[in-house]
């Protein structure tokens, strides 16, 4: 049996008895965070141009698009709804990186699936982590070169993810969901030039959103009898040596059944790359410490995994996809606001030349010491005060990360923040309520119908 085969046989044989209460807990949290987020998502003009034309197709289906009252089949609800959720740049992560978004591309494309089924709280919890499981691993697997080479990680391997959570939903046997992540695979794509164009920046949004779709996608096809390379993952020419330069293949199965992955989450306080929450929250830190102003600053040197340097270091961006991707311009942003208000990720400040001015003083290094020791996505962040000297601040653990986790209080209260305005408050206390009884309820699209607004 290969890496392929076992990975299918775990994701249909996991039982939810068998995963611990600290898993669950993350799960609900992930997926309370994913909701709120999607929801603030679908507000946003590129949001709606993939929810209009989701709903342009007069497709009927039981599977809610968010943001709205319209359904659709699960499939295209996966598209709009995994768009939403990575429509701003605070959707969860996995941590350490792996090029994996738990919420956009394993719970969305469950919950579409489940809704469709009518699923009930433990079928889809149980879904939602043996597809964070798989996927995680997978992303492991493929290494750190994926976006080296040009390639957005996360849709690339959210296809796997959404076919191993639909696939178990649809009740696929171990041969058909094995065909289903071979068939997925050839879903895999997204290149990252993004980051580098003048124009069209735009289609980051919608990476996450496909490759929701086309897991969900290559289990239906699956379910019918379409099939999929067996070796998909680990072959010769199959996704991990394909896209990888130094794939580590034995980490496909890696302590599988041992060790939770789902308990590698991230969760985002900014609306930012999550690469440059580790600068901010050591400039804060500093500022906390220092009370410095801002005319203060001669120079900010953030020190860093390779990474920040090569994808990051964007000091003209000119629209909001490529600011919120530019670490100069969210360090320099949150010196003058709160950066975990999305609301200050907008054009005006975009333009802001305080903000420019300041984002120009910042240089970006790759750190020996962050490389070396693999603190991946840590920072250490040096401010020159001038006559005030210069001080330096490491984070390695940000608030959000598996080792330094949000509450279940923040959590919720960064979904209170982000649905004001989209859910009454009324709408919220029952969404929060019915996620942590998730495991009671007998028919999840109960949650779809919390979700419907006007």
């Amino acid at each position: 049996m290969n890496a392929t085969q076992k990975l299918a046989r775990y994701a249909l044989d996991l039982k939810y008895r068998q995963i611990p209460v600290p898993v669950i807990e993350r799960a609900k949290a992930c997926i309370l965070d994913t909701l709120a987020v999607s929801l603030y998502g679908s507000t946003k003009p590129w949001s709606k141009m993939v929810s209009d034309f989701v709903l342009a197709s007069g497709a009927r289906g039981n599977s809610t698009v968010l943001g709205g009252k319209h359904k659709a089949p699960a499939e295209r609800a996966a598209l709009a709804n995994g768009t939403m959720a990575h429509a701003f740049e605070l959707d969860n992560v996995r941590q350490p990186g792996a090029g994996v978004h738990p919420g956009a591309t394993a719970f969305l494309p469950a919950f579409a699936v489940a809704e469709e089924q009518r699923a009930d709280g433990k079928a889809l919890l149980t879904a939602f982590v043996a597809s964070c499981e798989v996927m995680s691993r997978i992303g492991v697997a493929a290494g750190n070169s994926l976006e080296r080479r040009g390639f957005h990680a996360p849709g690339l391997t959210g296809t796997f993810g959404a076919a191993v959570a639909a696939g178990r939903l649809l009740g696929l046997n171990e041969k058909k969901l094995v065909n289903a992540l071979g068939i997925a695979g050839s879903y895999s794509g997204g290149l990252i030039e993004f980051s580098r164009c003048q124009e069209g920046a735009m289609v980051k949004r919608l990476h996450l959103g496909k490759a929701a779709e086309g897991g969900v996608t290559a289990a239906q096809l699956a379910s019918r009898g379409f099939a999929g390379p067996e070796s998909v993952l680990e072959g010769k020419f199959g996704f991990c040596q394909s896209f990888s330069d130094s794939p580590k293949l034995e980490y496909l199965t890696h302590r599988l059944g041992r060790v939770w992955e789902s308990m590698n989450i991230c969760i985002k306080r900014c609306a930012c790359h999550i690469n440059a929450h580790a600068p901010i929250e050591a400039l804060q830190a500093l500022r906390a410490e220092l009370q410095f102003k801002p005319e203060d600053i001669r120079e900010i040197e953030i020190g860093g995994i390779e990474k920040l340097v090569t994808h990051h270091a964007n000091y003209r961006p000119t629209d909001l996809m490529m600011a919120q991707y530019s670490i100069p311009f969210c360090v320099a942003l949150s010196v003058y606001f709160d950066a975990t208000d999305p609301a200050n990720f907008d054009e005006k400040n975009l333009k802001d030349k305080k903000i420019l001015a300041l984002m120009h003083k910042v240089r970006l290094k790759v750190d020996p010491e962050i490389e070396e020791k693999g603190w991946d996505r840590a920072a250490r962040l040096t401010v020159d005060l001038g006559k005030k000297g210069r001080h330096d601040k490491l984070v390695i653990h940000f608030k959000g990360t598996p080792a330094n986790p949000m509450h279940p209080e923040e959590v919720e209260d960064k979904a209170r923040k982000l649905t004001r305005g989209v859910l009454s408050p009324r709408q919220l206390e029952r969404l929060v309520d019915s996620v942590a009884n998730l495991e009671k309820i007998a028919d999840v699209s109960k949650i779809g119908d919390l979700l419907r607004t006007a």
